[in-house]
């Protein structure tokens, strides 16, 4: 029995169809992120956190200039920017499927009006930078 033999057609059916159909679909992207939208939206996310972390290594470097902090601690400030730096590039994944977990986790965090501190979440009880 032929029920569809439009080839086009999701659900064609050739030959012995029976009567109950299981339709199997591709699983959608959480919050409508999907694909190349979704990885342009974490590449941009990162480019920005990117920044604002390297804003605190410049101030760092402005702070040494003004005799506010020493060397040692320029280079502590530093590695606690690779810290922050090693957690954003974690958080943003470099395959397709990390890309899209962090697209669907930031439009999660962003409907909550929540956003992640990266510098913040770096320091170590002893930083005081």
């Amino acid at each position: 029995m032929v029920r569809n033999s439009s080839a086009d057609h999701p659900f064609a059916c050739v030959g012995n169809c029976v009567d109950t159909v299981v339709i199997v679909s591709e699983p959608r992207e959480p919050s409508g992120v999907a694909g190349e939208d979704g990885q342009k939206i974490v590449d941009e996310y990162h480019q920005e956190q990117l920044r604002t972390l390297l804003e605190q290594v410049r101030l760092g470097f402005a702070r040494l200039d003004a005799g506010e902090i020493d060397e040692f601690e320029l280079d502590d400030l530093i590695y606690r920017y690779k810290r922050a730096a090693k957690q954003l590039w974690m958080f943003c994944g470099s395959s397709g499927a990390q890309s899209r977990q962090a697209a669907a986790a930031l439009a999660y965090m962003r409907e909550r009006g929540e956003e992640r501190d990266w510098w913040g979440e770096s320091a170590h009880s002893r930083d005081h930078l």
